[in-house]
Parts: C-alpha cells; sequence; structure tokens
C-alpha cells in the first residue's frame, strides 16, 4: 500500500481519507504507475483550489457580493464528493470564512432594504388618495421604479411587505380608474346634451317663424355655454355646425329687424326710459301674482324692442335688467320661504324679514362662490371657439348682478 499525506494506493485503486465525518472513498484507479497517477489527482485539486482563490478574488473585487453567496455554497457542496488529493478541510474553512462574511453583508443589505422599503410605502401611503392624477401618477411611477431597484428583505416579511405596496398601489390606480370610467361617461352623455342641441338648432333653422327660431337660438346657446365637458376632438364637428346654423338664425332675424318699421333713437329712448321705470316701480316692495303678471308684460314688450338699441339708453336698460331681477328674484323668495316655512304668510312682520334675510345670506354666499369658481374657470380654461371671452365676461356678468340683486333685496328687508 503505498501512502500519501491525504489519501493511498491498494490494490490499484487511489483513495482519498475521510474527512468531516466522511469516510475513506476511492476517487480513481492506477493507470499507468502511481507517482503519475498521485500527481494527476494532486493537479485535480490544484484546480479546484484555484477556483476557491477565484471565487474569494471575485467577492473582494465587485460591490455586489452578495450575488455570489449562491456559487460559493455549490462549490462548497462540490468539495465534499470532488475527486482529488489535498486538504479539503482547508479549502471548506476558507469557502465558509466567505460565507459568513457574505451572509452578514446580506444580512445588513436586507436591514438597509427594510428601512427604504418603508419609507417608501410611508411616500405611497402619503399621496394614495390623491385626486391630482398626473403629479401623483408620476410620483408612484418613481416611487415603482425605486421599490424594483430595492434588493430583497428577509424572506419572512418579504410577502408581507410587498402585499403592503403593492395594496396602497392598488388604492390609488382604482381611485384613477374609477375617475377616468366616471369621466368618460360623463364624457357620453354630455356628447349626447350637445347632439341634442344640434338637433334643435337644425329644427329652429328650418322654421318659417324668424322671431321663433331667434328666441329658440338664444336659448339653446346659453344651454350650451352651461354644458358639461367633452373632449375637444367630439365636441368641435358638433360646435362647428351648431354656431353656423345660429348665425344664420341671428342674420335672418337682424334682416327681418332691419326691415321692420323703425322708432327714431328719440323715441326709442324714451320707451326704454319708461319700460325701466315702470319696472323699478314694480319692484319695490312686496311682489305679489298682479305685480309678477306687469313684469311678464313688460318684458314681452321689451322683446319688441329692435335688438340695436342707443348707445344713450344703456343706463336704462342696465336700469331695466336689474330691476326684472328683483322682481323675479322676490317672487322666487317668497315661494321659497312659503315651502320651507309652513304657515309663513302667518308669521309675525319681524319673523318673515328674519326667514328671508337669512336664506338670501345663503343664497349670495352660493352666488358669490358660484362667481369665485366662474372666474377662476376663465382664467383657466381657454379655447378658440368664437367669442369665448366676451361669453365668459358676459357669464361673469350675470354672476355679479345676481350677487347685486340679491343684496339690494337684503338691504332693502333690513332697512324697513
Amino acid at each position: 500500500m503505498t501512502e500519501h499525506p491525504y489519501g493511498y494506493i491498494k490494490e490499484d485503486k487511489i483513495y482519498l481519507k475521510g474527512f468531516l465525518g466522511q469516510e475513506d472513498r476511492v476517487i480513481g484507479e492506477v493507470k499507468e504507475d502511481e507517482a503519475s497517477t498521485i500527481r494527476y489527482f494532486e493537479d485535480r485539486y490544484k484546480t479546484i483550489k484555484a477556483k476557491v482563490e477565484k471565487l474569494k478574488s471575485d467577492i473582494q473585487e465587485n460591490q455586489n457580493k452578495g450575488s455570489f453567496l449562491m456559487k460559493l455554497i455549490h462549490l462548497k457542496n462540490s468539495l465534499m464528493s470532488y475527486d482529488g488529493l489535498g486538504d479539503f478541510p482547508a479549502l471548506i474553512r476558507e469557502l465558509e470564512e466567505q460565507e459568513a462574511y457574505l451572509e452578514e453583508i446580506i444580512q445588513s443589505n436586507r436591514k438597509k432594504n427594510l428601512e427604504i422599503k418603508e419609507a417608501l410605502i410611508e411616500e405611497a401611503e402619503a399621496i394614495k388618495n390623491s385626486t391630482d392624477w398626473k403629479e401623483a401618477s408620476e410620483a408612484f411611477k418613481e416611487l415603482k421604479l425605486k421599490w424594483l431597484k430595492t434588493g430583497p428583505v428577509e424572506k419572512e416579511i418579504e410577502e408581507e411587505i410587498e402585499n403592503r405596496f403593492q395594496s396602497i398601489l392598488d388604492v390609488f390606480y382604482g381611485n384613477r380608474k374609477n375617475y377616468f370610467d366616471g369621466l368618460a361617461l360623463q364624457a357620453e352623455q354630455n356628447i349626447k346634451v350637445y347632439e341634442n342641441l344640434l338637433e334643435q338648432a337644425r329644427e329652429a333653422h328650418d322654421m318659417a317663424d324668424v322671431k321663433t327660431a331667434f328666441e329658440i337660438s338664444k336659448k339653446i346657446q346659453k344651454q350650451w355655454k352651461t354644458s358639461g365637458r367633452v373632449p375637444a376632438a367630439k365636441r368641435q364637428p358638433i360646435w362647428d355646425e351648431f354656431s353656423k346654423l345660429n348665425n344664420r338664425i341671428f342674420s335672418r332675424y337682424k334682416r327681418m329687424a332691419q326691415n321692420a318699421p323703425k322708432l327714431s333713437p328719440g323715441l326709442m329712448i324714451k320707451k326704454i326710459e319708461k319700460l325701466a321705470e315702470e319696472m323699478k316701480l314694480l319692484s319695490r316692495g312686496k311682489v305679489d301674482g298682479n305685480k309678477l303678471a306687469q313684469a311678464k308684460k313688460l318684458q314681452a314688450e321689451w322683446k319688441k324692442l329692435p335688438p340695436k338699441k342707443p348707445r344713450n339708453a344703456q343706463q336704462s336698460i342696465g336700469s331695466f335688467v336689474f330691476f326684472s331681477e328683483i322682481v323675479f328674484e322676490k317672487s322666487f323668495l317668497d315661494n321659497l320661504c312659503n315651502s320651507k316655512y309652513p304657515g309663513f304668510e302667518n308669521k309675525p312682520i319681524e319673523e318673515q324679514i328674519t326667514i328671508k334675510s337669512g336664506l338670501l345670506k345663503d343664497l349670495i354666499a352660493r352666488d358669490q362662490r358660484e362667481l369665485t369658481t366662474v372666474k377662476e374657470n376663465a382664467e383657466n380654461f381657454r379655447t378658440q371657439e368664437d367669442g369665448f371671452d366676451q361669453m365668459m365676461r358676459r357669464k361673469i356678468g350675470a354672476y355679479k348682478r345676481k350677487v347685486d340683486v340679491k343684496n339690494h333685496i337684503l338691504k332693502e328687508l333690513t332697512n324697513n
């Protein structure tokens, strides 16, 4: 039997001495002579030792050291069955030292990864209910990218931490989907409103009664301005036809008005002043059914006047409009009081004034909020549609007048 520090040859078979609890085992046969056979298996040991050294070097030179752990474990396990002659326990000890080193690094990295992911969860939690969809979507995109770039955490908490982050994403993206689904549904409903207004414009355009067609045109144009939003690409073709039809209706009405018997500017101013003064008188004090009927007659006379009125009549025109709205606002207020407070008319005058004043203040606050919203919309939403700026100025003027009308009635009530 030929001896070797780490093995021996017996009956033409070469053995590796057992280590780490393993028994001696055959690793080969003598081919030519014993000396060359021993050198062959010593060289194999040198080869595997070089692999160990190479792995240790790779670990030291690379930043992502944890990525070598599984390779190291596989190499260490392979040493237990590797056919060679050498100090395998020494190699295994070296790899176990490296394994402990990597485990420590991995443990530290997983702790840092957990801290990073907890911070990302906290950031996501803070904005999950945001309705600033563009800004929040960008923020979540960035958070998801950071999450993917962050390494793993301890396996026992990995599923829980992933679920926490995903549940926050589900809330935000679920809310966003519901919002845009709602917008799409609302847009579909709104487009039907615009299509209906276009159909009314077509019918008005084909009417023989020019004045009736003009009244319908004015009404549907007001409705158009207050209709909901839809994508511009869908609304624009409808608007193009709608505006063209209304322009034709207006042109026909204008030609008819020009051909109608004309009042001289002086007589027209006197007529306007007379109507404004009569409406002002009706607006004073309590508005009953008789006053309301008279106000409607005055409005009917007003509509008979030519659309183009003298510049010198602007103050009286404003006065007529203002006091007309006071009459109808007072009537509305009385109806509101009677519906909200049964037996209102039988209450003491002081109590009636208190109730009306309270309701008026609420209505003024509401109108003021709407006025603020209209002003903000005028700034934020611009369009290429003809007359947009002029339309917004009229709209703002109308809301201001609503506030002024109610303040006028409130002042009249409190001074009684």
